[in-house]
C-alpha cells in the first residue's frame, strides 16, 4: 500500500529529513479499516526552506495511526513571508487573519510575559565554580519564576538562563529588567551560528536603583542562543538583591501560527491587538479577557492584577498630612489625605475615620534667598541681592553674592525637586508621590507596599564658582551639598542618597540602615556633570502585599547645594575689587593671593602656602605646605618633586625616589567570602611628583557605565577571571589619598600615626615616610580617610610593587579609615656620596702603584656619586730602598772605623806623655813637679820612645781618654803612688 508523505516534526517546523513514499507497516495497515481524518485529527506544518526559498505545507496527524487520508501537501508561502503584528498565519487558508478579542500576537515574534514556570525551549542552570583547591557545587543555583517576572540567584554561583531561537529574517529581542545591586554581576549575550559571543563591553548591563530599564539588542537572521547570565558577589552577610526579568519579547521567527491569550491582569477589547493592557486598580481579569471586572465593595486590587483581596481595616498607617500653600493672610492649612490607592476599610470593625482637615497654621518664612510677594508666593531675589527670607537687599559695593540653594522650610515641593514612588513589581503606580512637606521638614509618605521606593529629586543645571574663588585646573571640587536627616524604622529599612548625571544614571554615594538620630552628611562636588542628587527611602527588602511597617520613615530638615548656577544667596562676602573699572566690579585673586579684610585688596600669600577652597579672608587663608613639600604652580595643594634632604645622626642623607613616581599596583593577601569566593584588595599608588604627574586610578568595571577615581592612593576589589570571563573585574573604589600632608621621618604628622610596631626597623637608616589625606567622609570614617606609606632601604629588592600591609591587618587597615604601607626598594636607600666607598692601594710593581675604589659593604646607597675610577701613579719598588739602605751602611762603618782608628792613635798619644811624666817623676823620687811643670803640654813631640807599663784593653783606653781636661788645657793624669812599679789610668 502506498502511504502518505511522511515527515518528522518539530515544533514549528519539519526535518529536511521528508519521506515522501513509504511501504512499512503495510501489511498491517491493510489488516484493519481506520477513520476517515478530520480537521481536529491533524495540524499543518511548512517543510525546511529549500535553497531558494521556498517550503511546502504538510499535514501531520496529532496522534499516529488514528485515521486516514490527510490532505496531499501543497506549495507553501516563501520563508520570508510573515504577518504583522495582532495577526497569525492560517495555516488552512496561508493567510493572516486577525487576532480575537482577549488575545494578541506579535506578528514575526514570540512574548513571554508569564512567569509561572519555566516556559519551554528557556534553560536555567548553575555553574559549578572550580577555582583551585576551592570547588562549588552550584547545581541549584537557578533562574526562579515568580509570576510576574523571572529572578536571579543571589549566591556566589554563576547561574545562566538561556534561549534558543532560529529567525527566518533579522530580527531583535527586548526585555525589561531590574538590576538594583551591583553585587551581582549582570551580563546579556547572543551567540551565533558560529557560536560567536557579542562583543565583551557590551554584555555588561546598567544598574537600575529605582526603576526597570528596557534592553534591546538587534539579531541576525539564523539560530541564535540568548544567555542571561549573573554572579553573586557580597563582602557583607547579607545577601545581595536579585535580578529581575519581565517581558522578554524576540522578532523575526518566520511566522506565528497562532494567538496567545491575554495573561490574568490583563485584557484586549478589540480583534488585532498587538499586547494586552493592564487592568487597573480595584478591578481584575482571568485568562484571555476582553475586559476587566470591579472588584466587591470591601476587596481592592492592585493594577493589572488577577484577584481581588479583602480590604483591611483603616489604621493611621493608611493616611497622611500635608500643608496648603501659604494664603495672603500668611496661613496655611493642615490637610489630613487617604494614600492613594486606598486598600484599607473605614467600615470594617476598629477602623479608624480620617482626621479633620482645615486646622490654620502659620505660614513657615521663605527660604534663604526668596522673598515674600503680595500673592503670598516666595521668589528668588534679584541677582546680586541677598536675603534671609523676608525682604531681598543688594549686597555692598566690594562684596558678592554667595549663590547656591538652600531649602530649610518647607511649605510647597520646590520647583526643582520632585518626588515620586517606584514599586518594582509594577512602574505605573497610580502614586505620584511619596515625599510631603510638612513646615519644618519633608518626609516619607507611607507607600502601596512596604517594599516601594520612596523616591525624592532634587536637579541643578550646573556650577559656577565665584570671582574671588580660584579658578584654577586643579581645583579639588566645584560645589558641596549638605543635608540634615533622621530616620526610624522598626524593620530593616535603609536610606539611600544617590548622585549622578540624571535621576536614572545616579549611583548610590552613601546609605544608612535602621534608626539614625537628625544628623548631616555632606557631600563634596568634583564634577560638573553631577547635577542630579536623588533620595531612596524604602521599608523592608521583603515583598509584602500587607503595610506592616507604614509608621517607618525619613525626614529631610534641610538641604543646602552651594555654587549653584542660578541660585541665590543668602548673604554676601567681600571680593577682591579691580581698580581700573569705575563701578569696582569683583575679581578673582591672583593665584597664591588672599584678600585683605575690608580692603578688597589682593597680598600674596607666604611661600610655600596653598589657598583654602572656600578662599576665606586673612592670612588664615593660606595654609602652610606640610615638610619636605611644596605648593604647586596655582597654589591649590601641596606637591613633593621626589627629592628629600634627611640630617640623621650628624649627616645629611639625600634621596630620590624618581623611579618609585609611576603608577604602582600592589595586591593584598587572598580574602575569601562565606562561599568560599577568592578576591583581594588591590591598591594604586602615585607616591609623588609634581604638575602633570601621574595619578593613581582604581575602576568599577562591573556594570556597563564605568566609575573611575584617580587620586595619589586608592582602593578597588578584585575578582577572578571566573567570574565573568574577562581578564580583570574591579568594583567598588574610593581614594584614601588624595591630598599629600607631608614627607618626614617621624611617626607622626598631622594627626596621622604610623607605628613603628607595625613594621620592626631592621638597619640604622631610617624610614621616609609619606602622608595622605582624603577628605571624603562617611559613616564610619567620620573625618575622612588617611594614608601613610613608609619607605625602607633594601638593596636587595630591585622591583617596584614590593608593598606589604601590617601583618596584624593584612588589607592594609584595621578600622577601615587609616592605611598603612611598606614599601621596600633598593629605590628607598639615600644617595650614594664620598662617604660610601673606600680606596684600595696596591703594592708597587715595577715602579708603578694603582688604586682603586669600592663600596663599602652591606651597601646602604643607590645612585647619587659615581664610584672614580681606578688611578694609576708611579712609585719606587724595594729594590731601590735595600741598595739605598746597603750604601748607607758602608758608609757608616766606613765612618765609624775612621772614628776608631782617630780614637786609637790619639791614646796611643796619651800613653807615650805619660810614660815620659813617670820616668821624669822617679828621678826626683816622690818629688812632684809643680803644677805648670809636672804636665806635658800638648803638642810635644810625640816620637819619643813609650814605655808599657801595664797593658790596657781598647774601652779601657776610650773611657780614659774621655776624660775632663783642667782648666789649663792639660790632662789630668792621676798617679797611684810614688814607688809603685805600675801606673793606671782610670
Amino acid at each position: 500500500m502506498l502511504l502518505k508523505p511522511f515527515t518528522v516534526s518539530t515544533r514549528g517546523r519539519l526535518s529536511v529529513f521528508t519521506v515522501f513514499f513509504g511501504l512499512l507497516l503495510a501489511g498491517e495497515m491493510e489488516s484493519r479499516e481506520l477513520p476517515s481524518c478530520k480537521e481536529s485529527d491533524y495540524h499543518f506544518e511548512y517543510t525546511d526552506c529549500d535553497v531558494l526559498g521556498s517550503r511546502w505545507r504538510v499535514a501531520i496527524p496529532n496522534k499516529p495511526d488514528t485515521c486516514t487520508g490527510l490532505p496531499d501537501p501543497v506549495k507553501g508561502t516563501h520563508c520570508t513571508f510573515s504577518c504583522k503584528e495582532g495577526e497569525y498565519l492560517d495555516m488552512k487558508t496561508q493567510e493572516c487573519q486577525k487576532c480575537a478579542a482577549g488575545t494578541y500576537s506579535l506578528g514575526t515574534g514570540v512574548a513571554f510575559d508569564e512567569w509561572d514556570s519555566l516556559p519551554a525551549g528557556f534553560i536555567s542552570h548553575g555553574i559549578n565554580m572550580d577555582l583551585g583547591d576551592m570547588y562549588t557545587n552550584c547545581t541549584n543555583s537557578t533562574w526562579t519564576p515568580k509570576g510576574d517576572y523571572i529572578a536571579s540567584n543571589t549566591d556566589e554561583c554563576s547561574s545562566t538562563l538561556s534561549y534558543a531561537v532560529s529567525l527566518k529574517q533579522p530580527g531583535s529581542v527586548s526585555f525589561q529588567y531590574f538590576y538594583p545591586d551591583t553585587n551581582i554581576f549582570f551580563e546579556f549575550y547572543v551567540q551565533n551560528d558560529q557560536c560567536q559571543s557579542t562583543d565583551s563591553q557590551s554584555r555588561l548591563m546598567k544598574s537600575s536603583e529605582s526603576d526597570w530599564d528596557s534592553h534591546y539588542v538587534q539579531l541576525s537572521s539564523g539560530n541564535n542562543v540568548l544567555f542571561w547570565r549573573t554572579t553573586g558577589f557580597s563582602l557583607s552577610n547579607n545577601a545581595p538583591k536579585p535580578v529581575l526579568l519581565k517581558n522578554i519579547a524576540i522578532s523575526g521567527v518566520a511566522y506565528t501560527s497562532e494567538c496567545f491569550h491575554c495573561k490574568p491582569g490583563t485584557y484586549s477589547v478589540k480583534p488585532g491587538a498587538a499586547r494586552c493592557a493592564p487592568c487597573p486598580a480595584n478591578t481584575y481579569s482571568n485568562k484571555g479577557a476582553t475586559a476587566c471586572q470591579d472588584c466587591d465593595k470591601e476587596k481592592y486590587s492592585g493594577i493589572g492584577s488577577g484577584t481581588c483581596q479583602q480590604r483591611p481595616p483603616c489604621t493611621a498607617n493608611d493616611y497622611f498630612y500635608t500643608h496648603t500653600p501659604c494664603d495672603s493672610a500668611g496661613q496655611t492649612q493642615l490637610m489630613y489625605k487617604w494614600i492613594e490607592p486606598k486598600i484599607c476599610s473605614e467600615n470594617a470593625e476598629g477602623a479608624v475615620k480620617l482626621p479633620a482637615s482645615g486646622e490654620k497654621q502659620t505660614c513657615p518664612p521663605c527660604n534663604p534667598g526668596f522673598f515674600s510677594s503680595n500673592s503670598s508666593v516666595c521668589k528668588p531675589c534679584p541677582k546680586g541681592s541677598y536675603s534671609n527670607g523676608t525682604e531681598c537687599s543688594k549686597c555692598p559695593v566690594g562684596t558678592e553674592p554667595v549663590v547656591g540653594f538652600e531649602y530649610k522650610w518647607w511649605n510647597r515641593m520646590p520647583s526643582n525637586m520632585r518626588s515620586s514612588v517606584y514599586s518594582r513589581e509594577y512602574s505605573d503606580s497610580q502614586r505620584s508621590t511619596g515625599w510631603e512637606v510638612a513646615g519644618e521638614y519633608i518626609y516619607t509618605t507611607p507607600g502601596d507596599l512596604d517594599s516601594d521606593y520612596m523616591m525624592l529629586t532634587l536637579t541643578v543645571p550646573g556650577y559656577s564658582l565665584s570671582y574671588s574663588a580660584d579658578k584654577n585646573n586643579e581645583r579639588a571640587e566645584f560645589s558641596e551639598i549638605t543635608f540634615v536627616f533622621e530616620t526610624k524604622c522598626t524593620a530593616d529599612c535603609r536610606l539611600y542618597f544617590m548622585a549622578g548625571l540624571n535621576e536614572r544614571n545616579n549611583a548610590v554615594v552613601e546609605s544608612w540602615s535602621g534608626t539614625n538620630g537628625k544628623q548631616s552628611y555632606s557631600y563634596l562636588i568634583k564634577s560638573n556633570l553631577t547635577v542630579s542628587f536623588t533620595w531612596g527611602f524604602q521599608r523592608t527588602e521583603a515583598y509584602t502585599t500587607e503595610r506592616q511597617y507604614s509608621s517607618d520613615f525619613a525626614k529631610i530638615y534641610s538641604i543646602h547645594v552651594t555654587n549653584v548656577i542660578g541660585g541665590v544667596a543668602s548673604e554676601c562676602r567681600q571680593c577682591a575689587l579691580d581698580s581700573s573699572h569705575k563701578d569696582s566690579a569683583c575679581v578673582p585673586c591672583p593665584s597664591g593671593h588672599y584678600m585683605l579684610k575690608g580692603t578688597g585688596m589682593c597680598k600674596s600669600c607666604p611661600p610655600n602656602t596653598f589657598i583654602r577652597p572656600e578662599q576665606p579672608l586673612g592670612e588664615e587663608a593660606c595654609i602652610p605646605c606640610g615638610p619636605n613639600t611644596r605648593s604647586n604652580k596655582a597654589h591649590s595643594a601641596c606637591v613633593s618633586d621626589c627629592t628629600l634632604a634627611v640630617q640623621h645622626k650628624g649627616e645629611t642623607l639625600r634621596y630620590d625616589f624618581s623611579p618609585l613616581a609611576n603608577v604602582t599596583h600592589f595586591e593584598s593577601s587572598p580574602r575569601f567570602t562565606s562561599k568560599g569566593l577568592r578576591y583581594v584588595h588591590q591598591f594604586s599608588v602615585g607616591l609623588c611628583g609634581t604638575e602633570g604627574r601621574a595619578l593613581a586610578s582604581c575602576v568599577d568595571n562591573v556594570t556597563d557605565t564605568t566609575k573611575k577615581v584617580n587620586g595619589y592612593v586608592c582602593q578597588s576589589i578584585i575578582m577572578p577571571s571566573e567570574v565573568r570571563g574577562q581578564s580583570v573585574v574591579s568594583s567598588q573604589p574610593f581614594i584614601i589619598g588624595s591630598t599629600l600632608i607631608g614627607v618626614t621621618t617621624e611617626s607622626t604628622l598631622d594627626h596621622i600615626s604610623s607605628s613603628e610596631n607595625s613594621f620592626p626597623a631592621e638597619s640604622y637608616l631610617p624610614d621616609v615616610i609619606f602622608y595622605y589625606r582624603a577628605g571624603e567622609t562617611t559613616q564610619a570614617c567620620k573625618n575622612g580617610r588617611s594614608t601613610s606609606i613608609r619607605l625602607r632601604c633594601d638593596p636587595t629588592v630591585a622591583a617596584m610593587d614590593q608593598l606589604t600591609a601590617p601583618s596584624k591587618c593584612s588589607e592594609g587597615t584595621c578600622d577601615g579609615c587609616s592605611f598603612h604601607f611598606l614599601w621596600r626598594s633598593q629605590h628607598a636607600c639615600p644617595l650614594c656620596s664620598e662617604r660610601n666607598y673606600k680606596e684600595i692601594v696596591s703594592a708597587c710593581t715595577e715602579g708603578i702603584q694603582r688604586t682603586t675604589y669600592v663600596w663599602q659593604q652591606p651597601l646602604r646607597c643607590t645612585g647619587g656619586v659615581p664610584l672614580p675610577a681606578p688611578r694609576i701613579s708611579a712609585c719606587v719598588t724595594l729594590d731601590f730602598w735595600l741598595k739605598f739602605g746597603a750604601s748607607i751602611g758602608t758608609l757608616a762603618a766606613v765612618l765609624l772605623i775612621a772614628i776608631s782608628c782617630y780614637f786609637w792613635k790619639r791614646t796611643r798619644k796619651l800613653e807615650y806623655k805619660y810614660s815620659k811624666l813617670m820616668m821624669n817623676a822617679g828621678e826626683k823620687e816622690c818629688d812632684l813637679p809643680a803644677a805648670d811643670s809636672c804636665a806635658i803640654m800638648e803638642g810635644e813631640d810625640a816620637e819619643d820612645d813609650l814605655i808599657y807599663l801595664t797593658k790596657k784593653s781598647f774601652f779601657t783606653k776610650i773611657k780614659s781618654f774621655s776624660r775632663e781636661r783642667t782648666s789649663d788645657g792639660f790632662d789630668s793624669v792621676p798617679l797611684k803612688s810614688s814607688s809603685g812599679m805600675e801606673m793606671e789610668m782610670n
